[in-house]
């Protein structure tokens, strides 16, 4: 029961609405499977399968300010003079775009 109030500030008790027909749940596939060519246009949308699109978050989140963009062509820029190796970068960066790789001694 719900309880609200009215007009006049007086509490009363509302019944609840119930839903008549029951709700089925069923597991069967209720759409034609893709084609070939539509798999590949659904998972180009996906955010994995995209490189860079210099959307700033990575450049954001650096707490050394390691990352910039050319002034030129805008592209995202790494200073690995600055850049300590934190992560964050990979962390945050929407599109997998950047990897943590570690340096090989010389």
């Amino acid at each position: 029961m719900e309880r609200t109030l009215n007009t006049d500030c007086v509490r009363e008790i509302r019944p609840r609405g119930i839903r008549e027909e029951p709700v089925i749940v069923d597991f069967e596939r209720h759409d034609p499977p893709l084609s070939p060519p539509e798999v590949r246009s659904e998972a180009s949308r996906c955010l994995g399968t995209i490189s860079c699109e210099a959307c700033d978050v990575c450049r954001l989140m650096c707490p050394d300010l390691a990352i910039t963009r050319d002034r030129i062509t805008g592209a995202i820029v790494i200073d690995l003079d600055f850049c300590k190796g934190c992560g964050i970068c990979a962390f945050v960066c929407p599109k997998g775009a950047i990897e943590m790789v570690q340096e090989q001694a010389a």
